[in-house]
């Protein structure tokens, strides 16, 4: 009898086991499989949170099939103790699998909340915007200037979240003393810098930070970019510019990028400076003009006189011969390389043609035609 219990245990062990065998393996399937969220969302985990309640969550929001069975895997790779705490954005289908690698790897933010101070070539401006998971695209929560007298609720909110992100994004055009200025008067960067940088060291770009970082670690991350994207392009130049060293190419670029906002007319532009400097013409543009009136702090905010134009500066071009001492301005990426990649034409001359581009020329009768046309448009434009 004895020998008849035995097996029969033996038996029930081994169906058992088998049994087992097949629970772990449908387990580990559906870990692995792709989960039932269909439409993206972003996850936050806060600071002191533990699976049981990150696996709520999820269970919540339909992104898991079994909040158990997520917590055993995050146990079973030995990942329930290196939750990170932040805002994740959980992709539809996403595994169970991938969610708990996603959260345990730390790094920054996929998603959530971003303050941005973008300085611009005319204002200075703060967004607070959030990234909306069913399309990928960031929203818009608030915007306002940095010396406004109410500062909205969301930029309150966001602040006191662990998990937000900030940048500082320059515009291409802004100068050094604008970019200075914004960084110094930024409340959540230190130690402000008196000296400003060089015109044109500074690379136009977004460059993320942290809350209390110095003002001098985010000038010296915008000097070394700009050194390294003129660097590359200067590497890479047309033969035969009449340019002679990196800083001359920048110069040249500063003018091409406060000259058109085109992108599909950089390269145009700046062959027409090309042109010009090949034939020792001055290079007759006005925003060297503005920049030995304003310095490059601020704006002039108005036209141009005709003493204006007149007047000796070291960067009045319509005085001065060739290019002026140093760039008027801060170029992006795209202008340096036009600048040392420009179009091959005869253009010597062009001028607004009202649509937002230019008319280009290479005589000056028909630059004359031109000129009449834009200052039509002028008058039209003033008697409406």
């Amino acid at each position: 009898m004895w020998r008849h219990i035995a097996s029969n245990a033996l038996t029930c062990l081994i169906v058992g086991l088998f049994l087992l065998a097949g629970l772990v393996a449908a387990g580990n399937k559906n870990y692995r499989a792709e989960g039932p969220l269909e439409q993206a969302m972003c996850l936050r985990v806060e600071s002191g949170s533990n699976m049981r309640a990150v696996s709520k969550q999820l269970d919540d929001a339909g992104a898991i099939t079994s909040a158990a069975l997520f917590r055993l895997g995050a146990d079973y790779s030995e990942k329930a103790n290196q939750l990170k705490a932040g805002s994740f954005l959980v992709p539809a289908g996403a595994s169970m699998e991938g969610i708990v690698d996603q959260i345990t790897k730390g790094g920054q933010s996929t998603c959530g909340t971003e303050i941005v101070y973008r300085v611009g070539v005319t204002r200075v401006g703060i967004q607070v915007r959030e990234l909306d998971p069913s399309s990928n695209r960031y929203v818009a929560l608030a915007e306002f200037a940095p010396d406004a007298a109410d500062i909205p609720e969301a930029y309150q909110n966001a602040v006191s979240q662990s998990d937000t992100r900030y940048r500082i994004a320059l515009a291409e055009g802004v100068t050094s003393w604008q970019v200075l200025n914004a960084l110094n008067n930024t409340d959540l960067l230190e130690g402000d810098v008196e000296a400003i940088p060089a015109e044109g060291s500074l690379a136009p770009d977004s460059y993320e930070f942290s809350p209390r970082a110095s003002v001098a670690s985010l000038v010296q991350r915008m000097t070394q970019a700009q050194s390294d994207i003129l660097a590359q392009a200067w590497a890479n130049r047309a033969e035969g510019l009449p340019l002679n060293s990196p800083e001359e190419a920048l110069i040249l670029a500063s003018i091409v990028e406060k000259e058109t906002g085109l992108a599909a007319e950089r390269q145009q532009v700046a062959s027409v400076f090309i042109n010009r400097l090949n034939q020792r013409m001055k290079l007759q543009t006005d925003p060297t003009v503005i920049y030995g009136i304003t310095k490059g702090e601020g704006i002039l905010g108005r036209g141009l006189r005709q003493s204006e134009l007149r007047r000796e500066t070291p960067w009045n071009t319509y005085v001065i011969a060739g290019l002026p001492p140093t760039p008027i301005a801060n170029p992006g990426r795209a202008s340096i390389e036009a600048a040392l990649n420009p179009d091959t034409t005869e253009y010597i001359f062009f001028v607004a043609d009202g649509t937002g581009g230019h008319a280009f020329a290479t005589n000056l009768a028909d630059h004359n035609r031109n000129v009449a046309a834009w200052r039509a448009i002028e008058a039209e434009r003033a008697d409406n």
